[in-house]
């Protein structure tokens, strides 16, 4: 099993969730979140005062998926969030130990 972390530009939420719903992706996590990457954030004019945004509004995304899934779950991804620009995000991928659905007790792949 694997534990995909996404962080994209917000405005992509959509276009990803459609993505993996339809591959058949059925449960993820969304948390807003604020970082900055090689674009090191950057400055806005407000009432005419100009200040820095060191950080950039992002969504990070958490998908749990069985490891046979991995590059089509990715791809998904990648072609949903994609804008050419800078600031298109990140992905991560690490593997995940154990799963657990609390409801059920179902464990792992049948977890997910």
């Amino acid at each position: 099993m694997k534990l995909i972390t996404a962080i994209i530009k917000p405005f992509k939420l959509d276009e990803v969730r459609d993505a993996l719903s339809e591959i058949g992706v059925q449960g993820m996590t969304v948390t807003e979140v604020k970082g900055f990457g090689r674009q090191k954030g950057h400055t806005e004019l407000y009432r005419g005062a100009e200040y820095v945004v060191d950080f950039v509004p992002k969504v990070k995304l958490e998908v749990a998926v069985s490891s046979d899934r991995l590059d089509q779950v990715v791809d998904a991804i990648v072609q949903a969030s994609q804008t050419g620009k800078l600031g298109d995000g990140k992905i991560f991928v690490y593997d995940l130990d154990r799963a657990i659905r609390i409801r059920t007790g179902e464990l792992d792949d049948d977890a997910l």
